[in-house]
């Protein structure tokens, strides 16, 4: 691809106590992920510096380096061994890796509200995001339960589907951030409905429009005609059907102990699940070290890493990339074919 044809992408830090910026470090000298796009991390830049020493040894010939810079129009054509750094506000204070700091969860959020503040002037072609940490987000006066809602305050949209994805699997959830009570509370014929949709534009923009779309019953299997819970029965099976008069090959409710093994052998690659666990549960089973967190419903593609910051592991050097990889990866082959979802998703409401 022709360097005036990868897109930019922000990649915003994270929490700088976590291992956010020693991954992206690794995987920005990475030559796949420079082929793939054009990268701009938003972040501190004496974080950032430090954790060149994380740098892989022969990951390029040229000594690698932070390039500040102001705005996305200066990032250029970067060379292998740069990477440009825009930062938002004032420079962080020292900042221990592993300990819990209110002034780098502040930070974090302020990467990411920086981040999207560009993707709505259409200045970056999609948000990569590093993991944050909660409570350090709380001790800051964030009261957000993660990355997806405060994005998606930042773009001021309600319909929004946190989505994971490794090797062509991709597993929306209904609902995310919320107990179990509340999530069986929250559930409704629309919801689903409109989970079913954004995964449908998913699997179209993927060339995969023909794929089922396959639907998690909430109960033991799959309430047993009523006998387990009447959920499948008066939400999910009315929300599968109006999904078929629409032309969306969705199938189910289907018992979760049959569909996601099914689903692990390739058998689905679109998956609706019910609630947070349901879906992470068994997705980080099988990928915790190459995951990938989508947020279908924003404006632009945002992906992220499917995993926390890691302060056990944090400032040592041992923390792997290939979740990052993976996210970068996919937000650049998406990014171009973003608009048409985007529309289609403000279209349901």
């Amino acid at each position: 691809m022709k360097a005036d044809e990868r897109p930019l992408l922000a990649i915003t830090m994270g929490d700088a106590a976590g291992i956010g910026p020693e991954i992206i470090v690794k995987a920005l000298a990475r030559p796949d992920v420079r082929a793939a796009c054009r990268p701009l991390v938003i972040g501190d830049v004496g974080v950032m510096e430090r954790h060149l020493r994380f740098w892989p040894a022969g990951a390029s010939a040229v000594q690698p380096s932070v390039r500040p810079i102001a705005s996305p129009e200066e990032v250029g054509d970067p060379s292998p061994g740069t990477i440009p750094v825009l930062q938002p506000g004032p420079p962080l204070g020292p900042v221990e890796p592993g300990r819990l700091s209110e002034e780098a969860g502040r930070g974090a959020v302020t990467y990411v509200q920086a981040a999207a503040s560009l993707a709505r002037e259409r200045r970056v072609a999609g948000i990569v995001t590093a993991p944050l940490n909660k409570e350090a987000m709380h001790r800051a006066g964030y009261r957000y339960p993660g990355h997806t809602e405060l994005l998606a305050e930042a773009f001021g949209v309600t319909r929004y589907s946190l989505v994971l994805s490794a090797r062509g699997l991709f597993v929306f959830h209904v609902t995310t951030h919320v107990s179990l009570r509340q999530a069986l509370d929250l559930l409704t014929a629309e919801r689903v409905l409109g989970q079913i949709r954004l995964a449908h534009l998913l699997a179209e923009a993927l060339g995969q429009g023909d794929q089922p779309i396959a639907v998690a019953a909430v109960n033991p299997h799959a309430g047993e005609g009523g006998l387990f819970g009447t959920e499948e029965r008066d939400i999910l099976v009315p929300a599968v059907e109006a999904a078929r008069r629409e032309g969306i090959p969705a199938v189910g409710p289907l018992p979760a102990d049959v569909l996601f093994p099914k689903a692990a052998r390739g058998g689905y690659r679109f998956v609706v699940a019910m609630y947070h666990d349901q879906g992470h549960g068994v997705f980080k089973s099988l990928f915790f070290d190459e995951g990938v967190n989508v947020t279908v419903g924003l404006p632009v593609i945002r992906t992220s890493v499917d995993h926390g910051t890691a302060f056990d592991i944090a400032g040592q050097g041992v923390a792997q990339e290939e979740s990052l990889v993976a996210a970068i990866d996919l937000a650049a082959r998406l990014g171009p074919k973003w608009e048409p979802i985007w529309r289609q998703a403000r279209a349901m409401g």
